[in-house]
């Protein structure tokens, strides 16, 4: 047995896309394709329908797949213990977050979590996607993410519990140095410049909903798209365009942000802890309680 294996076989049970799954992990989809083999011949099963697309997994393949989950988890806890970290594996959660919620909130959540409590942090940022695939993996032991009722979270409530930590206003900003400059929402004959999101992140069918919900048309011209919120601020900080930002991440500029309309192009999201309830980790229990309050 491979360790690989059980995070290849997650990675595809998540995604549904051998191609994507083998990108994710990094891996050609040959040896990746090899790797999910290896793990059916050993189990003596088929994991994976290869007759129906979208791949889905068969029958045995789901009664697995929480199974590797836990297998998966045991034996990461169990490296960590065993290694020569000076912080003992019990007393620190493995905790995901999007990039935007880790620097915008993460700092002041932590130092109210963790006071009195003993704990530390190994934090894992990444695109919404990739840390609910963490969770999944049980490569963490919470993840804390963005929600929307247009865009889910789809995680099993019967496997993974849940708290609402607050909302979050995703809102279309400018410098203001510039900000009287761009006549918002843009014309046809004078389009803002746009600083979006990559295609396919979580932020950016947020604004992408913004934008066809809205009784105005927008009108943009992408000039620069990135994963990060962040990146995104700072470039609106040099007058380069127009963002919709996180408010917690426009609050790291001050006052040198500001909101270029009202809440009509405002979306708001809700911010999301889950937890798998079968990870009994003391150090996530503690932490849990914490929030869960």
């Amino acid at each position: 047995m491979d360790i690989r294996w059980l995070q290849d076989f997650l990675a595809v049970a998540e995604t549904g896309n051998f191609t994507r799954a083998a990108s994710e992990r990094n891996a050609s989809q040959a040896a990746f394709s090899r790797r999910i083999q290896s793990l059916e011949s050993w189990l003596g099963v088929a994991l994976i329908d290869r007759s129906v697309f979208p791949t889905r997994l068969t029958i045995e393949g789901e009664r697995f797949r929480d199974q590797a989950a836990v297998i998966l988890r045991s034996l990461l806890d169990t490296r960590t213990e065993l290694g020569k970290e000076p912080v003992t594996r019990r007393d620190q959660v493995r905790l995901a977050l999007p990039h935007a919620l880790a620097t915008g909130r993460l700092p002041g959540w932590w130092s109210d979590w963790s006071e009195g409590r003993a704990l530390s942090c190994q934090l894992v940022p990444g695109n919404v996607h990739d840390t609910v695939t963490s969770l999944v993996a049980g490569e963490v032991d919470m993840l804390v993410c963005f929600h929307h009722a247009q865009q889910p979270i789809h995680l099993d409530p019967d496997v993974y519990e849940r708290v609402e930590l607050g909302t979050e206003k995703l809102r279309p900003y400018a410098a203001q140095h510039v900000a009287e400059t761009f006549s918002f929402p843009g014309t046809a004959a004078a389009p803002l410049p746009l600083l979006g999101y990559s295609h396919g992140t979580y932020l950016g069918r947020m604004v992408d909903l913004a934008i066809e919900t809205s009784a105005q048309p927008f009108f943009g011209t992408p000039v620069f798209k990135s994963d990060m919120a962040d990146v995104l601020r700072e470039l609106v900080l040099t007058g380069a365009g127009v963002a919709w930002l996180p408010d917690c991440t426009a609050r790291k500029a001050g006052d040198s942000l500001v909101v270029l309309d009202d809440d009509k192009w405002a979306v708001t999201l809700s911010i999301v802890a889950y937890r798998d309830r079968n990870n009994v980790s003391r150090a996530l229990n503690r932490l849990w309680a914490a929030i869960d309050n």
